[in-house]
C-alpha cells in the first residue's frame, strides 16, 4: 500500500509527513483492501485544505475533505471523516442476516424408522 503526500502552494516538514503517513496507514485496520492513499494539502493565504483519496480493490474509492487554519488538526478531521466513510461502507457490505446460510439449510434427508 502506498501513501502519497502532495502539497500545493507550500510545503510541510518531515515530521508532519511522517505523522500523516503513520495515521493514514491506520486506515488498513478498518478496511484491509486499501491499495493506495493520496493526501493533498493545499495552502491558501491563511487557510489549509486537506483532501484524502483512498483507492480500494474492486473500484471502491473514498474521498474526504476538510479545511482549517493548521495542517495537523485539519488532517485529523479529514481522517475522521474518512474513517466514518470506510466503517459505514464495510458495515453495508457485511452480511448481517439472521437466517442460516443455504448450505446449512439443505441437509441430508434423515431416515424414517
Amino acid at each position: 500500500m502506498q501513501v502519497a503526500i502532495t502539497c500545493k502552494h507550500g510545503s510541510v516538514n518531515q515530521e508532519v509527513q511522517g505523522y500523516v503517513t503513520r495515521k493514514s496507514e491506520k486506515l488498513l485496520t478498518y478496511f484491509e483492501r486499501v491499495t493506495a492513499i493520496t493526501v493533498t494539502i493545499e495552502f491558501d493565504k491563511d487557510r489549509v485544505d486537506v483532501e484524502i483519496l483512498v483507492d480500494a480493490e474492486h473500484k471502491h474509492n473514498f474521498v474526504s475533505r476538510h479545511d482549517g487554519s493548521d495542517v495537523v488538526p485539519t488532517f485529523d478531521q479529514a481522517l475522521t471523516k474518512m474513517e466514518h466513510q470506510i466503517r459505514k461502507y464495510k458495515e453495508k457490505i457485511q452480511d448481517h442476516r439472521r437466517t442460516p446460510p443455504m448450505n446449512e439449510v439443505v441437509q441430508e434427508p434423515q431416515e424414517s424408522e
